[in-house]
């Protein structure tokens, strides 16, 4: 059985990195991928989706240290989806990409004006207050 996605886009956020109980550091981020599409009328357009990414240990510590708001990257992992309840007691269910390698792909020299390259709105992407997202 394979369950692998490999993903290039743009931070829609600076990376949030917190520490689980038992001291594992853990990154979660959200990711803008532009892919082209023709209407039925035929003409061209830009389209983004969203994803929720999750990164464990060191490339958590990684990702929280070196990419920000707009960084272009390329993201390998495998896509999770887990179940919990909102803050209004309403089950929902979540899909993420669990990254287990990202390279970097914004030029250093771009790097402080790389939110140039977002489309898009990143709440939209992750609606969820870190209160309702356990």
């Amino acid at each position: 059985m394979l369950n692998k996605i490999m993903l290039i886009g743009n931070l829609g956020r600076d990376p949030e990195m917190n520490v689980t109980n038992d001291g594992t550091p853990v990154t979660k981020f959200t990711l803008a991928v532009n892919r082209r599409v023709k209407s039925s009328g035929g003409e061209r357009h830009e389209e983004t989706d969203w994803f929720n990414v999750v990164a464990w240990r060191q490339l958590a510590e990684t990702c929280h240290n070196y990419l920000h708001k707009g960084s272009k990257v390329y993201i390998e992992g495998r896509l999770t989806q887990r179940k919990y309840t909102d803050k209004n007691g309403i089950e929902r269910t979540m899909v993420e990409v669990i990254a287990n390698d990202m390279e970097m792909l914004t030029p250093k020299s771009a790097q402080s004006s790389s939110s140039d390259f977002l489309a898009g709105n990143a709440e939209e992407a992750f609606p969820y207050t870190e209160e309702e997202f356990p």
